[in-house]
């Protein structure tokens, strides 16, 4: 049952309640309130799991709204399915709300590799992987993204990138030597609140992103799409190569 009230509404999807405004509270709204509940109560649910570990993140963390949300977790879950992935590069875990959700659509032999520096955000993730036997999949690495990302040879399946945006370059570029060939590359946050229509950017941080999307947009090995899902997930693969004749 659906029942929404007000403007501002909790939203209830079968016998859980939760508020939709929270993930979006510290973002310009891009999509309206109403069409994102809509869009996520027709959905795939999330887990008991998914949503214990959303509520604590609520509670205990300043910055609850890095944390993906229902809705981009079911759009991360297919996507690992259709790609057929059985292994996740993670970069940005924060509390682990997106690993777990890439582990649950992950065969049995599938694993995540997740790479976090804040080991506030990490203690919380690795109290909830341990909750479940799907948290074995799961691979912490403490540092700084890039640093390890060096020191990986992949190939992997899909890799996500939603960490500091200031090296969105560096992680799509090393992300694509580490790409499986028939593999997909997901980015996070590239609409950024809708910043990045401005012109000039107004920081570093839009900037690095509007970079980003014109490195990607230009880039002839890869096709991209740039999905207006949340805050904008750029969906990339390989360019297939035409058949030599």
């Amino acid at each position: 049952m659906i029942a929404l009230i007000g403007t501002r509404s909790a939203l209830y999807v079968t016998s859980h309640l939760f508020s939709n405004h929270w993930a979006l509270s510290a973002m310009n709204r891009l999509v309206p309130e109403d069409i994102e509940a809509y869009a996520q109560a027709h959905s795939m649910l999330e887990s008991d799991l998914c949503r214990a570990l959303r509520e604590e993140t609520q509670r205990r963390m300043a910055a609850p709204q890095m944390l993906v949300g229902p809705l981009e977790g079911a759009f991360l879950k297919m996507l690992t399915q259709l790609a057929q992935a059985t292994s996740v590069l993670e970069i940005g875990m924060f509390t682990g709300y997106s690993a777990l959700c890439f582990a649950e659509a992950l065969p049995p032999e599938g694993t995540v590799l997740t790479c976090e520096v804040d080991e506030e955000s990490a203690a919380l993730a690795r109290l909830y992987f341990a909750r479940s036997p799907i948290g074995k999949k799961i691979d912490i690495r403490m540092g700084r993204a890039i640093d390890t990302m060096r020191n990986l040879k992949g190939p992997f399946d899909l890799i996500f990138i939603d960490a500091d945006k200031i090296n969105y370059v560096n992680y799509y570029r090393r992300a694509l030597d580490l790409l499986s060939p028939h593999g997909l590359i997901l980015i996070d946050n590239v609409l950024w609140d809708g910043a990045v229509l401005k012109q000039p950017a107004p920081d570093e941080k839009t900037a690095a992103i509007q970079e980003l999307n014109r490195v990607v947009s230009g880039d002839p090995r890869v096709t991209a799409v740039l999905v207006t899902v949340r805050d904008g997930i750029l969906v990339i693969r390989p360019q297939s190569r035409m058949p030599i004749v």
